[in-house]
C-alpha cells in the first residue's frame, strides 16, 4: 500500500524537513467488511500524501490506540492513555534532540481524546512544537468537497467517510458488506460509559453504504490541500 517511509538517514538529512508526522491508528473493529487496521490505513494515507505535497518528514505509525469504547468486539486492542501520551511525548523529545522542533500528530481514531492533551500541555512547555491535524473542521471540509452526504456526527464509525477512504486507497482491504451496513445511532448520550455495544450490535454507527472510491479520492485531495493552513498557523 505504500503508506509506511522507506527513506534513509541521508533522504532526510538532504530534505532537512522543520515538521515531522506522525500517524496515530487504532486497531479495533470496524464492522464486517473493514479491518482492524482502518483507521491506522487512514492515517497512514493522510500523512503520506501530506509528505508527497509538503517537505516534511514521515514517521511510521502508531498501531494500536485507545479503543477501549469498541472493547465488546473480539480482535480490538487498546493501550491506556497513559501510554499513549507518553508515547508521542517521547517520540517528540527524540525528534527535538535531532533538531527537528515541530511534530503533527496525524489522527485517524476519533477515540484518542488524549491527543489533544498532550499536545496542549506539550505545547505550554515547549512552544508551538506539537499539533494535531486533522481537526474536526479539516473533516467536515474533506466530507463537503467530497461530495458526502453525511456528517462528522451521524457517520462516525465504518461508515462513508471510512469506506470511502479504504475504497480509495486499499480496496482490497474492503469485504463485501458495506452496501447493505447502514446504521443509525444519531442519539449517544453515555457512549463514553457505555461503549459503542449500547449503540450497535454491527459495530457500525453511519452510512458504509454511500461510500465511494472518488469519494475518497477527493476527500484525501481535500485533507491535502487543507494541511497548507495548518502549516502556516505553525509559521512555517
Amino acid at each position: 500500500m505504500d503508506l509506511v517511509t522507506a527513506a534513509t538517514a541521508t533522504d532526510e538529512t538532504e530534505r532537512d524537513a522543520k515538521i515531522a508526522l506522525l500517524p496515530v491508528g487504532s486497531f479495533e473493529q470496524h464492522g464486517d467488511f473493514l479491518p482492524l487496521i482502518t483507521d491506522t490505513v487512514v492515517a497512514c494515507a493522510v500523512a503520506r500524501d501530506i509528505s508527497r505535497a509538503y517537505p516534511v518528514m514521515l514517521l511510521p505509525p502508531i498501531t494500536i490506540s485507545c479503543s477501549h469504547e469498541h472493547a465488546s468486539w473480539r480482535g480490538t486492542v487498546s493501550i491506556s492513555s497513559r501510554t499513549l501520551y507518553r508515547v508521542v511525548a517521547d517520540v517528540a523529545d527524540s525528534l527535538a534532540r535531532s533538531g527537528l522542533d515541530h511534530l503533527v500528530l496525524v489522527n485517524g481514531h476519533g477515540g484518542n481524546y488524549v491527543l489533544s492533551n498532550v499536545v496542549q500541555e506539550y505545547t505550554a512547555v515547549n512552544g508551538p512544537a506539537m499539533s494535531l491535524y486533522p481537526q474536526s473542521r479539516d473533516w467536515t471540509k474533506a466530507r463537503t468537497d467530497a461530495g458526502m452526504q453525511t456528517n462528522n456526527h451521524e457517520d462516525m464509525h465504518a461508515g462513508e467517510l471510512e469506506s470511502s477512504l479504504l475504497l480509495h486507497v486499499a480496496p482490497d482491504l474492503v469485504r463485501d458488506g458495506n452496501e447493505n451496513a447502514d446504521w443509525i445511532a444519531d442519539e449517544r448520550p453515555h457512549l463514553l460509559t457505555l461503549g459503542m455495544a449500547a449503540y450497535t450490535t454491527t459495530g457500525v454507527i453511519g452510512r458504509p453504504s454511500l461510500g465511494t472510491a472518488d469519494k475518497g479520492r477527493a476527500a484525501l485531495a481535500s485533507l491535502t490541500e487543507s494541511f497548507a493552513l495548518h502549516q502556516r498557523a505553525l509559521g512555517l
